[in-house]
């Protein structure tokens, strides 16, 4: 259950649990149950991303949106994972670097929301999907309901998925090995799953978890939870960035400047990332503590055509030439890109020099996707921009 120091905390984003004494038995439940990771696992990745952070290494992230529970089948995770490993080979290989790919993945199953409620097709007011461990995406006003037994079908389906990484690991180098992340968003799940390992507390419910744009306020409890661990932590930058709280953010998570502790993953948008990222690189750099910058060409540049949220690739490649062109002039080192992507044919993002289209196969639960050509296209920009 949460710890007393969580507990203390502002707890942003979270659903509206409607039975407590349901969702403290889950939280009981959880903190029983073995990690979902181990801290080898963990020191692995550390050192994978501590090359990173030294300008020897590239990171892939990648995966879905929102990860769905019948996702959690043997085949369907290899074929992911699979995928990624795939786009991380195209990277290495054009960069001549090692590369370290980690997946949106073995936990991706919540998600913040803008607003509480949305209107359905048929204008009925519905709570928010907030993700499979939550609630369920059909407009349906029962199965929108928060059920935290569904807290447990995230942790049982994280765990099949990531027995599956693991059998995909033999004999690979941990360069060449798919890790596992996802949001550190809902506390009655993270929190129970935090576990003592010999080098100080790990979150065992991932190798590499991320404060998102809406949740990292100074005093909160998702950032105390970062700030705990030992795990390699992410951080959403944003428009709303100031210069000082990045350069704070920077020292309250690695206050030790430990190489690939801390990863900035920026998510301006097209329009705004030549605004909002010089002066926050700069400010971060005069601070001295070392950071991964990734570039999320995402999350900044969604926008309504066809009546569905989509994304322009064309924006999406204007970002990464933005955020390199920046790193390349202020001399850090542009590390690596978080994108939202697929293995299958889908048409759910706009594709480059196409204004309109129809979205005839759009699968997400959630945000619109990269198909496996839109995602080639992306990575073989960036590298180029090296």
């Amino acid at each position: 259950m949460i710890s007393r120091s969580l507990a203390q905390r502002v707890v942003l984003q979270q659903p509206d649990w409607p039975d407590a004494e349901a969702l403290a038995q889950v939280e009981r439940e959880l903190a029983d149950l073995p990690a979902l990771t181990t801290e080898d696992e963990i020191v692995d990745l550390a050192r994978g991303m501590a090359l990173v952070a030294q300008g020897s290494a590239l990171v892939l992230q990648g995966g879905d949106c929102a990860e769905r529970f019948e996702d959690a089948v043997p085949e369907r995770v290899r074929q992911r994972a699979d995928h990624l490993q795939g786009l991380a080979a195209g990277m290495r290989a054009g960069a001549r670097l090692p590369t370290v790919a980690i997946g949106r993945m073995a936990g991706q199953y919540a998600k913040p929301r803008s607003s509480p409620f949305e209107e359905s097709a048929k204008g009925e007011r519905l709570l928010t999907y907030r993700g499979d461990a939550v609630n369920a995406p059909a407009p349906d006003r029962w199965r929108r309901v928060a059920d935290p037994r569904r807290l447990i079908t995230a942790y049982e389906c994280a765990a099949l998925t990531l027995g599956e990484l693991r059998r995909s690991w033999s004999g690979r180098p941990l360069t060449e090995r798919v890790f596992a992340s996802h949001e550190l968003l809902l506390m009655p799940y993270e929190s129970p799953l935090v576990r003592a390992g010999v080098r100080g507390d790990y979150a065992g419910s991932t190798h590499f978890g991320w404060i998102g744009e809406r949740t990292r306020n100074l005093g909160g409890a998702h950032l105390e939870l970062a700030r705990t661990v030992n795990n390699p932590i992410g951080v959403k930058i944003g428009p709303s960035m100031a210069p000082s709280e990045a350069a704070e953010l920077s020292r309250l998570l690695n206050p030790e400047g430990i190489a690939g502790r801390l990863t900035f993953i920026v998510r301006a948008g097209a329009h705004e990332v030549d605004r909002v990222l010089p002066p926050v690189v700069e400010e971060v750099a005069r601070s001295g503590a070392p950071v991964v910058w990734m570039c999320d060409p995402m999350h900044g540049n969604g926008q309504i055509r066809s009546g569905v949220k989509t994304r322009a690739v064309a924006a999406v490649l204007q970002e990464v030439t933005s955020f390199v062109r920046v790193l390349r002039s202020l001399r850090q080192w542009p590390a690596g890109l978080h994108l939202e992507l697929t293995p299958d044919p889908v048409t759910e993002c706009l594709p480059a020099h196409v204004d309109d289209m129809d979205f005839t196969d759009y699968r997400s639960s959630c945000d619109p996707r990269l198909n496996p050509e839109q995602s080639a296209e992306v990575i073989s920009r960036f590298v180029a921009l090296l």
